[in-house]
């Protein structure tokens, strides 16, 4: 007798919302022991070189335990935005192009991050071949002003990272990694977000912004989210 087929397990309610580039990580455990945090020593919302709570640092300031948790790389763009992740001691790898906006692409974010584990978001910054803003700089601002909120709400930390020259990047590597013309255009939007993991990774997130809502309560509930990974690093 035949025996039956075991059903497929049902996809994510966002999964049909973009092109999925790599197949999701399979879930692994944070590994123990390693830091403990040290206590707060100043609320704040500045440059992440400053004088931030410990809790409140980018994962790739903790050397000592190879950048923490997993990072969660954004290339955010007008009509597509491209999504990567990676951690301090591995190479950041694509994971998929959203081809969503607004409310629905700040949920679906939050979504990704939390399927892929990651503690923290690492969103690109538009700037200018002289390091100004730009017009678009104040769109990715706006949208992760919004999504900062959200964020805290979950426990996940925000922060803004100088993405120019990304694009380029992104293509150079496309090539030197044998990725075919025909799917550079699929896949550049991820690559540029690996892009923006391995400059905030080299740079030791020296050159990272914390995105911090304007709400107390909403500070003090992400400082006491972080305070669960005390035991565990």
């Amino acid at each position: 007798m035949a025996t039956a087929k075991p059903t497929a397990p049902a996809p994510h309610a966002w999964a049909a919302a973009f092109t999925q580039i790599l197949p999701p990580r399979a879930p692994r455990r944070r590994r123990a022991g390693a830091v403990r945090a040290s206590p707060p020593s100043t609320a704040g919302s500045g440059d992440a070189g400053e004088l931030l709570p410990a809790r409140l640092q980018p994962n790739a300031r903790q050397p000592l335990w190879h950048g923490g948790g997993f990072s969660l790389g954004v290339d955010l763009g007008d009509a597509r935005t491209g999504l990567a992740v990676g951690r301090g001691i591995t190479q950041p790898r694509p994971l998929t192009v959203l081809k969503l906006r607004g409310q629905k692409l700040e949920l679906v974010l939050l979504d990704v991050a939390q399927e892929q584990e990651a503690d923290e978001l690492i969103v690109g910054l538009p700037v200018s071949a002289d390091g100004r803003e730009t017009p678009q700089s104040n769109k990715v601002r706006s949208v992760v002003g919004r999504l900062a909120i959200q964020a805290a709400d979950r426990g996940f930390r925000v922060y803004l990272q100088d993405e120019h020259g990304t694009s380029m990047d992104a293509l150079n590597y496309m090539i030197s990694r044998g990725v075919k013309r025909t799917g550079r255009d699929v896949k550049s939007d991820a690559y540029a977000a690996v892009m923006i993991l391995e400059r905030y990774f080299s740079s030791s997130g020296q050159e990272t912004k914390i995105v911090l809502p304007k709400q107390q309560e909403l500070q003090d509930k992400l400082m006491a989210q972080s305070r669960q990974y005390d035991d565990i690093y």
